[in-house]
């Protein structure tokens, strides 16, 4: 029997998704049936499998993705010249889809090699970090980074040193969101579970001052002991040289006191994983997604964390979440959300539908619905058990939410910033985003990409497409996660990536 070449991912969709290129006038197997094809269509891509009339709804994942534009006919691509998001009405159901979690027993428990740190948290690598306050003070913070080049051969028990450097810190509304939320990103990355010690860079009459956030947010070098961390500023350091001088012997003095800590065995329950998606295409939702998902619900089986973020590109799906929403509270948070990006937005002319990227619709996402199921997938299927703001610290456990802007570096900043210690990352075009201190996994959605990328990707998902079940992709990934949390380099931290994708969120004016 010829081999199906598109996928039907429900039984009530309207279209197929194409498994390989394919030319007009061929006729294919998908669902069963035979299809002629009408236009060629690209791997990824859309086709209808029956007769569609202009302004009825189309369905996709069982639920609607848009309106048709024109008549579809059976055999026709599916995307921007024939389908748009529309302005369907949603209906929320607060926690009808939250079932209960099958928790392993103690004795099922996995494990991993951490450090474990004296506020509970456990990290998975062990960096000493410069934390630069305002941008006045980027360029300080790096030339102290450099004098530091491989510390590892010194002291094998440190990951590095790295500078944590950004746009902003002045020009501020002091106490505005926009300040509030630079520092707690700031103090969320001081303070994080991977990062052993720190020290602040500050020019000394920015907005974002050194000793406030120090003292609001009850800073210490807390992985290390109660004690004030340093603090350089160069105006009283006495100019660029000095204060430089002054943060690498800052820096040098902590490094053998962060050597000091070991790996030790630790509760996989310990571990805080960050699911993010960027250069999606249309067998993102199919493979890569679906299969982080399972490695999500295993995780918190094993009493681990998941976090979905991206609030922009989960508009149009998130009935879903609230349906899985342990409460009606937990529901209007993320519903409140949802509202502050609509009036956030609407006062800068822009709309919730302003998505997908040209990348995204190149690989056969069509609308931010379409996107947004795909999407949420990545979240598994366990309850909805808390919701952060950004950068907020993550305090509770199981699957939980996290709302930030879409755009992959400020969206990990703000997982890592709440304690994200891995990062599981899903690609169909070819995002390479690393972020340290924390490592970043990187799922490919299709096998092209994944061949074509090898130096970057670290786990195949695409062989989903050729019969493999996303059970044992999804299996992969957490064993992936596992090892990586132990120890294991990933390709993005073998490439080098991680310090320029540190991005806090500017929401603000500047003044």
């Amino acid at each position: 029997m010829q081999p199906e070449q598109a996928i039907l991912l429900h039984s009530a969709d309207d279209v197929v998704i194409a498994k390989e290129n394919l030319e007009a006038g061929a006729v294919i197997r998908a669902a069963g049936a035979q299809l002629q094809l009408r236009q060629s269509i690209r791997a990824g891509h859309k086709i209808a499998r029956r007769r569609v009339a202009t302004g009825s709804p189309l369905r996709r994942y069982g639920q609607i993705i848009g309106y048709a534009t024109s008549d579809v006919e059976a055999g026709d691509h599916v995307h921007v010249h024939n389908l748009e998001a529309g302005s369907g009405a949603r209906t929320y159901e607060a926690g009808t889809d939250a079932n209960p979690v099958e928790f392993y027993p103690p004795e099922q428990q996995r494990h991993f090699e951490g450090f474990s740190r004296p506020d509970g948290r456990v990290g998975t690598r062990n960096y000493i970090a410069i934390v630069s306050t305002v941008n006045c003070s980027a360029s300080v913070s790096q030339f102290a980074r450099e004098h530091f080049g491989d510390v590892t051969r010194d002291f094998p028990n440190v990951d590095g040193v790295i500078a944590l450097t950004h746009t902003s810190g002045c020009g501020q509304v002091l106490g505005s969101e926009d300040h509030r939320v630079l520092e707690r990103v700031l103090a969320g990355y001081a303070r994080h579970p991977n990062v052993a010690a720190y020290v602040v860079v500050g020019l000394g009459c920015e907005v974002n001052q050194a000793p406030a956030m120090i003292a609001r947010h009850k800073l210490s070098l807390s992985n290390l002991a109660d004690e004030a961390p340093p603090v350089i500023t160069i105006q009283q350091a006495g100019g660029v040289r000095k204060a430089v001088e002054a943060t690498a012997a800052a820096v040098a003095e902590l490094l053998p006191r962060a050597n000091s800590a070991r790996r030790t065995k630790q509760p996989v329950s310990a571990l805080v994983v960050a699911t993010n998606c960027g250069g999606s295409d249309g067998n993102s939702g199919i493979t890569a997604n679906p299969a982080l998902g399972w490695a999500i619900d295993e995780l918190v089986r094993h009493g681990g964390t998941g976090v979905l973020a991206e609030t922009t590109e989960i508009y149009g799906a998130e009935h879903l979440l609230v349906r899985r929403a342990k409460s009606q509270a937990v529901a209007q948070k993320l519903l409140t959300r949802i509202a502050w990006w609509k009036t956030h937005l609407a006062a800068r002319g822009a709309e919730m539908s302003n998505n997908p990227a040209p990348g995204n619709k190149a690989g056969g996402l069509t609308t931010v619905l379409e996107k947004s199921l795909g999407g949420i997938a990545k979240g598994g299927t366990t309850p909805l058990n808390e919701v952060f703001e950004y950068a907020e610290r993550i305090t509770a456990r199981g699957f939980v939410y996290m709302d930030t802007p879409g755009h992959d570096p400020v969206s990990i900043t703000g997982l890592v910033a709440g304690g994200a210690n891995v990062i599981c990352f899903t690609t169909g075009q070819g995002s390479v985003l690393g972020c340290k201190p924390t490592p970043s996994i990187k799922l490919a959605s299709n096998t092209p990409l994944y061949l074509r990328m090898q130096d970057d990707m670290d786990i195949d998902c695409g062989v989903i497409l050729d019969g493999t079940s996303v059970a044992e992709v999804g299996r992969r990934i957490f064993e992936e996660i596992v090892l990586v949390a132990s120890g294991r380099q990933t390709k993005s931290e073998l490439n080098g990536l991680g310090e320029a994708e540190f991005a806090p969120w500017m929401m603000g004016p500047v003044l």
